[in-house]
């Protein structure tokens, strides 16, 4: 393992391997089979990458978010290491260019979509390629009880079968026991080297808190916990609409979501891991690839959708060792909206036919046409034109997105239309004095050969990969061209791009895939309601909970979840809160906030000695969120 330490040191800049990393590397270079469960945030990608530059050959990574593989892909190729993607709206050529690089680039990565090993084609071309490690990111979307399901994921079997001497490495960070199990088979790795870290985080303190003012608490631990923190909200306008109450209450805020450009993405990173402001709200947009050691605070304001991501989440804190505190604020209002949110909304069989009808019709994509093609995708324009109802159309789109009938990229995107309005012999004089440009332009004009008669749709990203560049930098050489009217330009935000992965055949394909859609929308109310016990369980201590879900035992409580706080909560300063309380409220019915100045006790007292009364039965919740005595 001396070899696999220079390698960390060189590369990663780290002297020594974190937990089981340096014995799932050690298995796998020894050629066998491995399934690695590692909690969020413990190093995974490390455990195929030092393999692969150790082995002879190119290792094969097969991982579902496009995201993700673009930023891996990047950040090897910074330190140097020769990486490729494949994703979704890559044209055959640039793709079978791609797979020649593998063959004789000497490259040591190929990242994969699922979807890509169900073309026979693409198969075929990695026989011909000398495959060191088949390594399978997110191996929980090969089970159907994962948490999210991808039949494409079915056909890595098939890898094996054409390199059975080539070890396999299945990892993932939140497998329940049903999925491992259904990991292990459908891949046919039984017999596989297991490799296990607890999903025990014993410097986390889980903290779950009735509250009915949640911003009026999040200041409250935002000012006792000064670090870094990131506040997961589920839409985009409570990341802005958070942000800017925290700051106006005096604790320094950004956002981020999924509708950003890559830049604003990247302002807005760079602002909160520098620690220009203490706290980033945040969709579940935010949080791949992150390793921020120092956050000290998670904090959840509504429900999560299951407790695999919740784990996922909340495990972004205290990766330092340091204690940390994973918190979860709710109302009694919150489990209806949660239920609105999430399962009113999951469509059924006949709204995913109507859904994928009207996006064909929308495309203006034939019947036996459409696949590969790449579009630039307004939901809300689309829903409006159709009159759909948002929610429920976005529900069924990312179905089918994992089903592998399209992609759909929530990163933000232009979509661009130019055309040049001056003769080719001007374009070549322009050329000749900026000679900067010149690669960027002749690009788009091989690209793009009738762009001087009718305006074309350009693809940023197209034109950066082929130019070597970037898309931010052939933007910014559009718009010059614009500004100086040699193209007449135009561009329109979007929030995100849709490839169709698959011709169109209607109810064929629908008919297809729907057979996941009842199991799916089971296993949606299934996590929902595991979260709801573990928000509403009174009784237990927290992380217990957590780890039962995860199929472990654990039989000591941890000591510092609420839970376990509120134990050691002494019987007369609890009751002494609960004589107050009922003191106050046989004069009126109040919220919290005002037990707290009136009976002049902490908001933990007051927390406490409510849900006591709460279990006691004497007292009830108004819809306003007061409280009163029960009559």
């Amino acid at each position: 393992m001396d070899e696999a330490l220079q390698l960390l040191k060189k590369y990663w800049n780290y002297d020594d391997f974190r937990d089981i990393q340096s014995d799932i590397i050690a298995s796998v270079l020894s050629k066998n089979d491995v399934f690695a469960q590692l909690p969020t945030g413990g190093g995974k990608s490390v455990c195929y990458q030092i393999p692969a530059l150790l082995n002879d050959g190119i290792a094969i990574v097969i991982s579902p978010l496009v995201s993700l593989i673009k930023d891996q892909v990047e950040n090897l190729q910074k330190k140097g290491i020769k990486a490729i993607g494949l994703v979704g709206g890559i044209s055959t050529d640039e793709i079978s260019d791609l797979l020649d690089n593998c063959q004789y680039g000497n490259y040591k990565l190929l990242y994969l979509s699922p979807e890509r090993l169900q073309s026979d084609w693409i198969l075929d071309r990695l026989k011909n390629l000398t495959i060191s490690l088949i390594a399978i990111d997110e191996a929980h979307c090969i089970s159907q009880w994962g948490n999210d399901f991808r039949p494409a994921y079915l056909k890595i079997a098939n890898l094996k079968s054409h390199f059975p001497k080539t070890p396999l490495l299945a990892l993932t960070a939140s497998a329940t026991p049903r999925v491992k199990q259904d990991i292990l088979e459908v891949l046919k790795i039984q017999n596989a080297s297991i490799f296990e870290k607890s999903f025990n985080r014993d410097n986390i303190a889980y903290m779950v808190f009735d509250v009915e003012d949640k911003l009026f608490r999040m200041v409250q631990i935002l000012k006792k916990n000064p670090e870094p923190s990131i506040i997961y909200v589920r839409n985009r306008k409570a990341c802005l609409e958070i942000a800017r109450q925290l700051e106006q209450s005096g604790i320094s805020s950004t956002y981020y979501h999924g509708g950003l450009t890559t830049k604003e993405k990247n302002d807005k990173m760079f602002l909160w891991t520098s620690e220009r402001v203490q706290v980033i709200v945040a969709t579940n947009a935010f949080g791949m690839g992150i390793d921020k050691g120092n956050v000290k605070t998670v904090i959840h304001i509504q429900l999560p959708d299951s407790m695999e991501s919740y784990y996922q989440e909340a495990g972004r804190c205290g990766r330092n060792g340091q204690k940390a505190y994973a918190v979860l604020l709710h109302s009694p209002s919150d489990y209806i909206q949660a239920e609105a949110q999430f399962l009113a909304v999951l469509p059924d069989k006949e709204f995913l036919n109507v859904v994928f009808k009207k996006l064909n019709s929308y495309f203006r994509i034939g019947y036996g046409e459409g696949i590969n093609e790449s579009f630039s995708f307004n939901l809300n324009e689309f829903c409006s034109q159709y009159q759909l109802p948002i929610l429920k159309t976005f529900n069924a789109i990312q179905f089918l997105d994992r089903q592998g009938v399209l992609t759909l990229s929530a990163e933000f995107s232009q979509k661009i239309t130019a055309q040049f309005i001056i003769p080719s012999k001007e374009v070549i004089r322009y050329l000749s004095l900026n000679s900067s440009h010149e690669e960027t332009i002749t690009t788009i004009l091989r690209t793009y050969p009738g762009i001087y008669e009718v305006p074309a749709n350009l693809n940023t990203n197209l034109i950066a990969k082929k130019a070597h560049t970037t898309p931010d930098a052939v933007v910014q050489i559009l718009e010059n061209l614009h500004r100086k009217e040699i193209i007449s330009y135009k561009a329109h935000n979007n929030d995100s791009t849709i490839v169709f992965n698959e011709i169109r055949e209607d109810e064929k394909t629908i008919n297809r895939v729907s057979k996941f859609l009842v199991t799916h929308n089971e296993l949606k109310k299934q996590q929902l309601h595991s979260v709801m016990e573990y928000v509403s369980n009174k009784n237990t201590c927290k992380a217990k909970l957590i780890l039962n879900y995860f199929g472990e035992t654990k039989k000591e409580n941890c000591g510092i979840c609420s839970y376990c706080i509120s134990l050691k909560k002494t019987s007369p300063a609890l009751s002494s809160t609960t004589e107050l309380i009922i003191s106050a409220l046989e004069k009126n019915s109040m919220d919290s906030r005002s037990l707290e100045k009136i009976t002049r006790q902490t908001s933990n007292q007051v927390i406490f000695a409510l849900q006591e009364l709460l279990e006691q039965n004497k007292i009830e919740v108004l819809s306003n969120n007061h409280y009163r005595l029960k009559k």
